[in-house]
């Protein structure tokens, strides 16, 4: 068994915690994912949160897609 937001690795069980953060470096978004999940899942939960609008991105390669770059280049950041 399980919990939501966890999964089996050759490690055991693993979850990823994607963080919104101010820029104070404050966290003021959070989702959590299994471990297997790909990042860009979490993304358009954060970014739909009802937060301002962030004026940098600041993201690992696990958010680089065509449909993430689109999204903040369209009025973002």
């Amino acid at each position: 068994m399980h919990h939501r937001g966890t999964n089996r690795s050759r490690g055991g069980l693993t979850t990823k915690i994607h963080t919104r953060a101010n820029a104070d470096g404050l966290g003021i978004g959070f989702r959590l994912t299994p471990g297997q999940a790909s990042d860009m899942s979490s993304y358009t939960d954060l970014m739909d949160d009802d937060l301002p609008d962030p004026t940098a991105v600041l993201a690992d390669k696990g958010y680089d897609s065509d449909a993430i770059r689109a999204d903040l280049e369209g009025g973002r950041v």
